[in-house]
């Protein structure tokens, strides 16, 4: 297995990201080591925020919200997951494995924000995030989901998740800047398009974005199925609060929040909400109603003035 490191000539004049990049050393065990890229905007004593991308996206997914984010008030840092964005991608699919991406996450997290942070996430950036809510919930002050859930098995998916699982696995080619504009409502220009496609020059770059569809514990017999269960014991009794802001022309997720609405304690009450003429992709859809959300929901917490 080779590790492909960054090539910053990938990412030259990527519209509307004009952030600096930052880096850490992540171990991936068996004597691997890879560099994770991510994004630290706003005063460094701010409240932390920290926003998770999914799959097969990375932190230029937050290009819009960050500038909102960090007028009102927050520290927004946005890892790009190892095999995605600007960071390092091992080249078997076989490496990544859930496990693996919880434990490189954490790592990031310990060194970067070891304090009490507020967390957005959506797709894999919430089958990551919520089971370290869920394993850790003393660390977070709220969360906004936005287009994710906490599968624990029972064999039961969308058939646009089954259909895009299918796909990932199968098809030859896997156009990672196409796929992110066919799950946006409001399009992306070819620019934006190329700004998807710029983490990923071949095949071997684009394994831990074919990976990751076939990871989703659905089935009783995947790992990560007990995991999550047991961190679900947390979740549920995530006290503080917890919204969720879902599109409703998502046809991967959006119909889960009832799954995390009608468990999770810090839930109820909160204006919860199905956003309009929004796909999967919801924060190129509707990056305002989400920071919004997000900024309401940390007041409501106090964790922003």
């Amino acid at each position: 297995m080779q590790i492909i490191a960054h090539d910053p000539t990938r990412f030259e004049d990527l519209p509307d990201y004009p952030f600096a990049e930052n880096w850490l050393t992540i171990d991936l065990g068996d004597g691997l080591t890879a560099r994770m890229h991510y994004l630290d905007e706003g005063p460094k004593d701010a409240p932390p925020l920290l926003l998770f991308h999914g799959e097969p996206s990375w932190s230029y997914l937050y290009r819009k919200m960050i500038p909102l984010l960090v007028a009102a008030g927050f520290r927004c840092l946005a890892p790009d997951l190892i095999g995605f964005g600007k960071s390092d991608k091992p080249d078997a699919q076989e490496y990544y494995t859930y496990a693996r991406h919880v434990d490189w996450l954490k790592q990031w997290r310990n060194a970067v924000v070891p304090d009490l942070a507020g967390l957005f996430c959506q797709d894999w950036g919430g089958l990551l995030g919520l089971r370290i809510v869920g394993q850790e919930p003393e660390r977070f002050a709220f969360v906004v989901a936005s287009n994710t859930f906490l599968p624990t098995g029972g064999g039961k998916a969308s058939e646009g998740f089954l259909a895009w699982r299918e796909f990932a696995r199968s098809s030859p080619e896997f156009r990672i800047g196409g796929i992110m504009h066919r799950g946006c409502q409001s399009g992306l220009s070819p620019e934006e398009i190329a700004a998807y496609d710029a983490p990923f020059p071949d095949e071997p770059s684009k394994a831990g974005a074919r990976a990751f569809p076939q990871l989703v514990p659905i089935e009783d017999d995947k790992e990560g199925v007990a995991d999550n269960i047991a961190a679900w014991e947390g979740l549920a009794g995530f006290d503080k609060p917890f919204l969720t802001l879902f599109g409703e022309d998502d046809p991967v997720l959006g119909r889960a929040a009832p799954l995390l609405t009608g468990r999770i304690k810090g839930a109820a009450g909160q204006p919860h909400a199905m956003l309009p003429r929004c796909g999967h992709f919801s924060q190129e859809d509707h990056p305002e109603a989400l920071s919004q959300g997000v900024i309401e929901t940390a007041r409501k917490a106090g964790f922003l003035p």
